[in-house]
């Protein structure tokens, strides 16, 4: 299975001006615990997740002021939608994130979570025929 296969086309994309709060309440009403935070006048191609804002709120720093600019990641591993789920996995893991931006020809074309990955092979084992006994 493929990366394509499991990730979602329908991803939230902020800009580096948003604060947290506004950040957090996009993605709380997206359901989703990253976006996309495009900077063309900077660093490019960069995420926010949920865990950023949580360290900010952990530090004390005032959601309202803080920007989500200043708290994205821009060291970024990014799939595409040819790799492999495993492939998808083994960034994750090895990296320490959650989350991988899928890019296409250069352009943000989806998002692939952990649970993406777990809902897929949790439905590929349920199609597997089981062995009768």
């Amino acid at each position: 299975m493929l990366v394509r296969d499991a990730m979602s086309t329908m991803v939230l994309t902020i800009g580096p001006n948003h604060t947290l709060r506004q950040a957090a309440r996009l993605m709380s009403a997206r359901r989703v615990g990253a976006a996309v935070v495009l900077d063309p006048d900077g660093s490019g191609i960069g995420i926010l997740t949920e865990r950023d804002i949580l360290n900010s709120l952990a530090l004390d720093q005032e959601p309202d002021r803080e920007t989500a600019g200043t708290h994205t990641t821009t060291d970024v591993v990014f799939a595409t939608p040819a790799w492999t789920l495993e492939q998808a996995a083994d960034a994750m893991t090895h990296g320490g994130f959650r989350h991988l931006i899928v890019l296409d020809r250069g352009e943000p074309a989806g998002i692939v979570s952990v649970r993406d990955l777990t809902r897929c092979w949790t439905q590929e084992r349920h199609k597997a025929p089981t062995l009768a006994v």
